[in-house]
């Protein structure tokens, strides 16, 4: 036995020797690659001409063949020429793979060799270079990540200039003083102290110290905010007595949900509302009023200054959108963010959880979401895990581009976001934005075939295998869309949500919505599906592949109606396909507003003809949520220079945006088009107004 295991160790270490070397020991690690934008606008078409350098710093040559380079990249990618020594093609969404074409010559120690290509579109920050490099030997099942990988900045005019009548600048340190300079301090003395701003705010010109002899009482109702408060307090007070006198008191108050009455006397402190959450945003504004030392550790004594304050929210949908599916996040990450999402009084957050990338909770009822669908890696098959994404490289241990929450994880969050009173809202991106939980149920199928269910195997198929339809997302996959002419889809939304429930009621938080998506589905999808062809054909009212629409939200939301919830998505299921002078497009579906549908509305880009959808749908009688992103996508870039790092497709998001948006009229306060030149304001004529 011990020589058995002896000859197996040398067998996997032989392995791994093998995926670090190739035959003639060149090491794959010892690669070193530079990229830099050449120019944009290439030849006038719109493309970026970009650059390559593999550079050997081995002490081997990298061998003329027998290896392919993946990687990610954001944009599309064209070879300059057919006559290239180098080979790029499309795996499937942003991964892309180079493998040597015939004249590649070996690359000698020392030696660099330049590559050119073609990005289908403009190039401006580093966030548009391409990331996660990972070299692959031919015959082998291992990646090997190639950690030497340089961005090289932009220095001419001309690579900045994305067009030719692109207008916007490269903005300089000097543009942001210039545009500062204006801007003085007001005295600290003289700051609220209190964040948001409350209604109604007043320094009565003493102070109150709060000491080791505080106590705290409540009426009944407030026993979670009452302990909340006093585990605060107690992580900065020091020695706190065993006996105390009351100071805090939190009482019972008839006025509106959420409003609070605040009053720091030089006796006491006294908050008033008619609900646990108006004390707790009492309470938060009590620990806002703390001075910053306060927080440094144990203190003696904590001086604040008595105020009167009256607080109510002005809207009683506060969000957070957070994903974890592209990038994952810890668990201590996401209570961190609870934390401040209660500072800042919010109450929701809302989860997107699974999408193309990525599924992150636990399903006790499907195990393959998580243990397929929340791990990316090197694959050619995508049935143990993802292929890699957003530069997640090749190992599946990698914590952004891997990783999910256990069932027990899943509840600690939803406990301690109900503490806060935060309600959870969970995204479950369907029909399209799907391709973790496609794959994931493809695995279990193939597994129950396998072990002869044929049945229990058909039950959460989400694809038409027989599907030959051709279609690109706006993420350049070509597999990631449920089809919804399949049953499969229904049993497993109805499942999932089951699932979910569950864990809400284990974790006693509210559930009252599912978020279900519906965003940007492709052009052409279904339309060669047996399934749908066949669905087409038993039910009239399917003319075309656009009324499946209609089809799949109705049946969708019927599921969340039996199990007392509402259904939220994207403005996209609010919406439907039609017909105007011959071109296809999107408009408000009044058949919905009677369910009470809440719809995320992303798209005003400026210039996209959508600027006013929010108001539109709002209009026609939906709950909106304004997630605009030409103020509120966090993952833009501040303003147009290199080192910014960021989106910018929906626009520059600079730190003022957010500030300066007005829910009621965000035109009033628009200043930019996306490409950040001043706004020709005369957009707005014949837009749609609240």
């Amino acid at each position: 036995m011990r020589k058995f295991l002896c000859a197996s160790f040398l067998l996997l270490l032989y392995i791994q020797l093998f995926a670090q070397k190739a035959a003639n020991g060149f090491d794959a690690s010892k690669l070193s690659i530079s990229w830099q934008l050449v120019e944009n606008n290439h030849n006038n078409k719109g493309h970026a001409l970009i650059a390559l350098t593999f550079t050997n710093t081995a002490k081997k040559s990298l061998p003329a063949n027998g290896w392919k380079i993946y990687f990610n990249y954001v944009r599309d990618v064209i070879p300059v020429s057919a006559e290239s020594t180098v080979k790029a093609q499309q795996v499937n969404g942003d991964l892309f793979v180079l493998s040597p074409a015939q004249g590649f010559q070996p690359v000698k120690p020392g030696q660099s060799v330049r590559v050119e290509f073609l990005s289908s579109d403009w190039v401006v920050n580093v966030t548009d270079a391409p990331s996660g490099f990972y070299l692959v030997w031919d015959g082998s099942d291992k990646g090997i990540a190639i950690n030497q990988f340089t961005i090289i900045p932009f220095k001419e005019d001309k690579q900045f200039q994305r067009f030719p009548g692109d207008k916007t600048a490269r903005i300089t340190t000097q543009d942001l003083f210039n545009q500062n300079k204006s801007i003085s301090d007001i005295p600290a003395e003289s700051l609220t102290k209190i964040f948001p701003t409350p209604k109604s705010y007043a320094e009565t010109g003493g102070s109150y110290t709060i000491n080791s002899q505080f106590g705290i009482v409540a009426d009944a109702s407030f026993v979670q905010e009452k302990n909340y408060l006093e585990e605060k307090l107690n992580s900065l007070i020091s020695n706190r007595a065993s006996s105390s006198a009351t100071t805090i008191r939190l009482w019972k108050k008839d006025l509106p949900a959420d409003a609070y009455e605040l009053q720091v006397t030089n006796t006491g402190i006294v908050i008033n509302a008619s609900s646990g959450s108006g004390i707790f945003y009492g309470i938060q504004s009590l620990l806002s009023l703390l001075p910053p030392d306060a927080w440094k550790g144990l203190q003696q004594v904590i001086r604040i200054p008595t105020v009167a304050v009256q607080d109510a929210p002005r809207f009683g949908f506060r969000s957070f959108m957070l994903d974890i599916s592209r990038n994952f996040q810890p668990q201590k990450q996401i209570l961190k963010l609870l934390d401040l999402l209660a500072l800042y009084k919010m109450n929701v957050l809302h989860l997107h959880f699974s999408d193309d990338e990525g599924w992150r909770i636990e399903m006790p009822s499907l195990p393959e979401l998580t243990d397929i669908g929340s791990k990316r890696g090197y694959t050619t098959d995508n049935k143990a895990n993802l292929q890699s994404a957003y530069g997640s490289g090749p190992d599946v241990n990698n914590p952004y581009g891997s990783g999910y929450y256990s069932k027990a994880e899943f509840i600690e969050i939803l406990k301690y976001a109900n503490q806060r009173h935060i309600q959870v809202v969970p995204e479950i991106e369907t029909p399209g934005h799907a391709r973790a939980a496609i794959k994931s149920m493809y695995a279990r199928y193939e597994r129950l075939l396998k072990a002869g269910q044929k049945e229990e195997a058909e039950k959460y198929v989400l694809n038409d295998f027989d599907d030959a339809s051709v279609y690109y997302s706006a993420q350049l996959w070509n597999d990631n869309v449920m089809n919804v002419a399949l049953p499969g889809v229904y049993n497993f939304v109805e499942r999932v949500v089951d699932d979910l429930r569950q864990m809400y009621a284990e974790a006693g938080a509210p559930l009252t919505s599912v978020h279900m998506g519906g965003d940007e589905v492709p052009a052409h999808v279904w339309e060669k599906s047996p399934a749908y062809l066949a669905l087409k054909q038993k039910d009239p009212s399917i003319k075309s592949t656009d009324d499946l629409w209609s089809y799949y939200f109705a049946r969708v939301n019927a599921i969340l109606k039996k199990r007392n919830l509402f259904l939220s998505g994207w403005e996209e299921a609010g919406m439907r396909k039609t017909k105007l002078d011959g071109n296809s497009l999107m408009v408000p579906n009044p058949d919905f507003v009677p369910e009470k549908f809440r719809l995320d509305v992303w798209n005003n880009v400026l210039g996209s003809g959508a600027e006013d959808l929010a108001y539109k749908l709002a209009e026609t009688g939906y709950k909106v949520v304004l997630s605009c992103v030409t103020n509120n996508y966090f993952d833009m870039a501040y303003y147009k220079d290199f080192d910014e790092p960021g989106y910018y497709w929906g626009s520059f998001v600079d730190i003022d945006k957010p500030f300066y948006f007005i829910p009621y009229d965000y035109f009033k306060n628009t200043h930019e088009d996306k490409l950040g030149n001043t706004l020709n304001r005369s957009m707005f004529l014949g837009k749609q107004r609240l």
